[in-house]
């Protein structure tokens, strides 16, 4: 079996999070998978690029399952690289303690045994040994990259803006498979959910009441390279109809919001969009539901002493 015929059997997703991200990792499995788990390793038949999520660190696709090591050795003699060199590595997890020379050793011990040419340095193709559950694992092996990290460092910034992987994860819990979606932020801000979005690949656009802060966001996206439909409107005024929209409830001291301002707003964006995210750091759940919307699920976003609710409702 060469590497063109590597068919994974389902795909084994390595997570890393904080504690207080839990709940927020939690609901963007269930939005990404249908499930969500206690546990930093998630398998599922679905492929997901790794670094759409902030909390997904690897991913490998599984071509073979072994009850021991000596299977898997056994079963990666059948693999021929012919078109791509290879490297072999061991994939850590917090459940299956392995030493460092255990390590190499089992790196060496499945290279050995896969035709074709081994490159430590700058291989073509990686491969993944992982440990788990008193089984073994291995297949291709891709690692995630922390774009959201990148976008930190944007030209214009709010104190109480999302942060960028919060944002992230939020964006994928409204459009979990984007293809043919249409997503909007009717109260754009800064502009941190366009970005995410849209280095995602979503169709996002933007909208925001203040139009002293729209050049900003402008400027945001376009720092990174994209573009996108960033406009001046009250939200009262958005036409068209979109698959999801995403909404910051406004909470600072200049834009506190009476409850009947919170429902016109809700009720507004029920009139565009199929589903709705709403991030509140108070507790709508009546409004919403005056709204015309259901809730459909929901977690809470913790950073130190302050917390926000994500409520996903449709």
């Amino acid at each position: 079996m060469d590497e063109n015929n590597l068919d994974p059997a389902s795909y084994l997703y390595i997570y890393s999070y904080r504690e207080d991200e839990r709940f927020l990792c939690q609901l963007e499995m269930r939005a990404l998978f249908g499930f969500d788990t206690q546990l930093s390793i998630l398998e599922s038949g679905l492929q997901i690029e790794p670094s759409r999520s902030p909390f997904i660190k690897e991913r490998i696709d599984v071509i073979y399952k072994g009850k021991c090591l000596e299977d898997i050795v056994q079963k990666v003699k059948d693999l021929h690289i012919v078109h791509s060199t290879f490297k072999v590595i061991f994939v850590k997890n917090d459940f299956e303690k392995v030493g460092f020379e255990k390590r190499r050793e089992i790196e060496r011990e499945i290279g050995l045994h896969i035709r074709g040419e081994v490159d430590l340095l700058e291989p073509e193709l990686l491969f993944g040994i992982l440990k788990v559950n008193g089984g073994w694992v291995f297949g291709k092996y891709v690692k995630s990259e922390a774009i959201w990290l990148k976008h930190q460092r944007k030209p214009h910034s709010y104190s109480t803006a999302l942060s960028t992987r919060v944002a992230r994860a939020v964006v994928n819990i409204a459009a979990p498979h984007p293809d043919g979606i249409k997503a909007i932020d009717p109260c754009c801000g800064i502009g941190t959910v366009l970005v995410e979005g849209l280095s995602m690949g979503i169709d996002i656009v933007g909208s925001d009441l203040n139009r002293l802060i729209i050049p900003g966001a402008r400027e945001n996206i376009a720092h990174f390279g994209f573009s996108g439909d960033v406009s001046v409107r009250d939200i009262r005024n958005v036409t068209g109809c979109y698959d999801v929209a995403i909404i910051d409830m406004p909470y600072n001291l200049c834009s506190v919001l009476a409850p009947e301002d919170q429902l016109e707003m809700l009720e507004s964006t029920r009139k565009f969009a199929k589903k709705l995210v709403v991030i509140t750091i108070e507790t709508i759940d009546s409004i919403i539901e005056r709204s015309g919307f259901v809730i459909v699920d929901r977690c809470l976003a913790k950073k130190g002493a302050f917390s926000r609710q994500i409520i996903v409702c449709e």
